[in-house]
């Protein structure tokens, strides 16, 4: 039990915004929890460190990598990304995350709001509720990015076996 308080006082001190689907729950837990401890399956007491809440974050837009599985957020005064604001990341959670994103991603803090109430694949409905910091990763590479929106609908179908362990939903 010491060893757990320690580890919640001291290291779970990030929180962050992960940009996946239109619609929550829109980041797959199942890939951060592939990242951060190698499956996507954890035992419950690593799960309940976490938690994961819909949000959106104003001023930026998602496009698809070109030649990727994967999306990228660039600043955007007149978009918005729905997504999801995680809480309970450790530092070493936050290096496994930076090893994941690689080069081509800068982490920024940035301001969520917590979606109170989630409306339709649109945003139209939605409720948002409190502001809260965040840490987000940008894409840096603008020139590799398509214009056209993510499609988590179709990563989840199509290739989140690949980026979990091999194991289809």
């Amino acid at each position: 039990m010491q060893d757990r308080m320690s580890r919640e006082g001291d290291d779970n001190r990030h929180s962050a915004f992960f940009y996946g689907t239109r619609r929550p729950p829109l980041m797959a837990p199942e890939v951060f929890y592939s990242v951060c401890y190698g499956d996507k399956d954890v035992h419950p007491s690593i799960a309940e460190l976490h938690s994961f809440h819909p949000a959106v974050l104003h001023g930026y837009c998602r496009r698809r990598v070109r030649w990727a599985d994967y999306p990228g957020v660039i600043e955007d005064a007149n978009h918005q990304v729905f997504g999801t604001y995680a809480t309970g990341l450790t530092d070493a959670n936050m290096q496994k995350l930076d090893t994941f994103e690689g080069s081509e991603y800068v982490r920024r803090k940035v301001k969520v709001r917590l979606l109170a109430k989630v409306g339709n694949a649109k945003g139209e409905g939605n409720v948002e509720g409190e502001e809260r910091e965040a840490e987000v990763y940008v894409f840096i590479r603008e020139n590799e990015l398509v214009d056209r929106e993510w499609d988590f609908e179709e990563f989840r179908r199509e290739r989140l076996g690949l980026w979990t362990r091999g194991v289809r939903d």
